[in-house]
């Protein structure tokens, strides 16, 4: 349960309650279902099934953006998903890539050839995801200057934007080795990894972990890279949604990267943040100067970690030094300071426990007379 994990950390627990009794709401509005077209109502049952976590932050902005948004999605990750499929011959895809607009207005077009997919060996990761990712956010940033939400600049410079998407999807790839592994994807760029072992699969035997680490250390460095920009595109944002919007999924990647740096859970099973910790930053990921802060605080939980003996080292040493001169604050966030006493909060948390605990147990008797009603 995730109150439990959080009993070590009381301002997760204290924010964890707090998300769950309504504060989500305050970033991310609750969206009125009735009001929806049954199309758009469809739409938002694909994305949900396809993206919980991106499904979360499209509901954050204001309500045409969500929509466009929301359909823009779509249609990407259909066509990432074609792109990605190894099992369809090169002349055949390319066909169908270009062919695919065509097929958004055909309900009953359905592609029912693909077999299970074969390895990947990712030879050009920066190239990769670009066209992934990096145009996701070009596309974006052109949508969010042409509503005029945002200025003009924002969708023309398109190496930032381009930095947004990248920095998110070179996480994902760091973070999911092990699933893609065990389900015969390999995303990690063969440049790097073949410095190090023959196979990629190699990382997952113990006595290739310090190896494994070394590798994963040069890629998270290699993703530091993009935090300046990061923080520049950021900085341009006037609109309030399309702010939380951009930060909540960027201040998500930092946190995983630090969880991830030097670890070798990366090879062993799933590195994920706690869902306390997640419900922070995204009540916290609201202004520039929390966003800075909260960049600022992983960089230094990375840079305290860099062990001496790495090859990357001096370069993550470098990468972290430039980025503290973009004057990133050095304060604790305020929702992880602490005013009161260990006891006070011992007996506050112990009080909202047995709250939480009543008032679900009250919520499962009132959902069960309901379905009782209903029959």
């Amino acid at each position: 349960m995730e109150f439990v994990k959080c009993l070590g950390h009381p301002e997760e627990f204290y924010n964890l309650l707090r998300f769950q009794m309504g504060g989500r709401y305050k970033v991310i509005p609750k969206m009125d279902q009735d009001s929806l077209s049954s199309s758009l109502k469809t739409c938002y049952k694909y994305l949900r099934q396809t993206s919980r976590s991106f499904a979360s932050v499209i509901q954050a902005l204001d309500e045409e953006m969500r929509h466009a948004v929301c359909l823009y999605y779509l249609i990407l990750r259909a066509l990432d998903t074609l792109e990605d499929d190894m099992t369809i011959n090169t002349e055949e895809k390319v066909l169908m890539l270009q062919n695919f607009h065509s097929y958004l207005y055909e309900p009953d077009w359905r592609f029912m050839e693909s077999k299970e997919k074969d390895r990947q060996v990712l030879e050009d990761f920066p190239t990769y995801c670009h066209y992934v990712a990096g145009l996701v956010g070009i596309g974006l940033s052109q949508l969010f200057s042409a509503s005029e939400l945002e200025d003009p600049l924002v969708g023309e410079d398109t190496e930032r934007a381009n930095s947004m998407g990248l920095f998110l999807q070179k996480t994902n790839i760091i973070r999911d080795y092990l699933e893609d592994q065990q389900e015969g994807r390999e995303f990690w760029p063969q440049t790097v990894w073949s410095k190090y072992v023959k196979k990629l699969s190699d990382f997952t035997k113990p006595e290739n972990f310090d190896l494994a680490v070394q590798c994963l250390n040069e890629l998270i460095t290699n993703a530091l890279h993009h935090i300046p920009d990061v923080i520049t595109y950021l900085s341009r944002l006037r609109n309030q949604s399309v702010f939380n919007f951009c930060a909540i999924p960027q201040v998500m990647a930092i946190a995983t990267l630090a969880a991830c740096y030097n670890n070798q859970q990366v090879f062993k099973g799933v590195v994920k943040i706690r869902k306390g910790r997640a419900v922070t930053l995204m009540m916290d990921a609201t202004n520039m100067p929390a966003v800075k802060a909260i960049i600022h605080q992983y960089l230094e939980e990375i840079y305290h970690r860099i062990p001496n003996s790495d090859s990357s080292s001096d370069k993550t040493r470098q990468i972290i030094s430039t980025i503290r001169t973009q004057k990133l604050p050095s304060c604790q966030l305020i929702s992880e300071r602490s005013h009161y006493s260990p006891i006070y909060l011992s007996f506050v948390m112990l009080l909202a426990a047995l709250s939480w605990q009543y008032l679900s147990t009250l919520s499962q008797a009132t959902e069960d007379y309901v379905q009782t009603g209903e029959h």
